[in-house]
């Protein structure tokens, strides 16, 4: 994104801040912010948010309690036709490569490994870019990586802007409706979002001998106790899929298998619709700060709660 230069932005942004009315600081198409110092502000709250789970983690002491065990099974309940249908199609396009994904496909970020793609795409005005991303991590399998970011006791642990979780309801071990709330980062408003969460073991068909494949895909759903954009929240609507498959290379002389002889190839696949307002070039600007940032975040956290335990396929 290019952006302006201001010799004396800091005497401007408080300027606005201290003689016009608090309302047009605020997300709008009215704001008095120009886009780059709307992008500054979101970007200094996210760095704070990251200090913040920084010292989160230094001082934790405790989990997320779970919500008790279901009592009847997914495929009963009045969701898993959407469930169902949803992972099938999201696991197939994930599994598609970027040439059979359609044209318009981007590369915005590479590092190492790890390539991330986006196409622009803005519905009524709102960005809503797909993206997807490819990556690359030795030393963890699929199913670790899929169990972590699935089991809501990790969530705290690796998604910062998170500042509160709720599992309204567990439809099965492997089916989750989650509510969860996001920090608010000024001027934009605050966000929350309804999705239910579905981990699944695939059978590996390139190589029936080798480790199953594992999924979690996410789906906004509603909930009528927690209607959207009643009081103070935007709601997010958003489809992800996480596809997560274990490559072994088996070590020399019928050695054990250990974590130096594992990779786990993720391909991550979201359409996320932010709601609200706020300038196309600010969000496809953090999109492009934020987005590398976590898949590697949490890659690297997975592999640090990994480390010291046995191999899970």
């Amino acid at each position: 994104m290019n952006r302006k230069c201001f010799c004396n932005r800091s005497f401007h942004t408080s300027f606005v801040k201290a003689f016009l009315p608090t309302y047009s600081l605020t997300e709008g198409p009215h704001s008095v912010l120009a886009d780059d110092e709307f992008y500054d502000a979101v970007e200094s709250g996210l760095d704070k948010m990251e200090e913040e789970q920084e010292l989160r983690e230094k001082l934790k002491t405790g989990q997320i309690p779970i919500t008790p065990p279901p009592t009847s099974p997914a495929i009963q309940h009045r969701l898993w036709p959407e469930v169902d249908r949803l992972v099938k199609q999201q696991v197939a396009m994930a599994r598609m490569g970027i040439g059979e994904c359609g044209t318009g496909w981007q590369l915005f970020a590479e590092d190492g490994e790890m390539k991330m793609y986006r196409r622009e795409e803005e519905v009524d005005g709102m960005v809503v870019d797909p993206l997807k991303a490819v990556h690359v991590v030795k030393g963890i399998t699929g199913h670790e990586v899929c169990d972590y970011f699935f089991n809501p006791k990790y969530r705290y642990d690796w998604e910062t802007t998170l500042e509160h979780m709720t599992v309204l309801e567990t439809i099965s071990d492997d089916t989750l409706v989650f509510l969860q709330t996001h920090k608010r980062i000024w001027p934009a408003s605050q966000r929350d979002v309804v999705f239910w969460s579905h981990m699944r073991k695939l059978p590996n068909d390139q190589d029936r001998d080798g480790p199953d494949i594992w999924t979690v895909v996410n789906n906004s759903t509603e909930s009528p106790e927690h209607p959207a954009n009643v009081g103070k929240c935007v709601r997010i609507y958003l489809t992800v899929c996480l596809l997560c498959q274990t490559r072994v290379h088996p070590p020399k002389d019928g050695a054990p298998i250990t974590r130096n002889n594992v990779s786990c190839k993720i391909t991550y696949c979201s359409v996320v619709n932010p709601g609200g307002w706020a300038p196309a070039s600010v969000l496809r600007a953090v999109y492009k700060r934020e987005y590398p940032k976590f898949l590697k975040r949490f890659t690297s956290y997975v592999i640090n709660q990994t480390k010291n335990k046995p191999l899970m396929f």
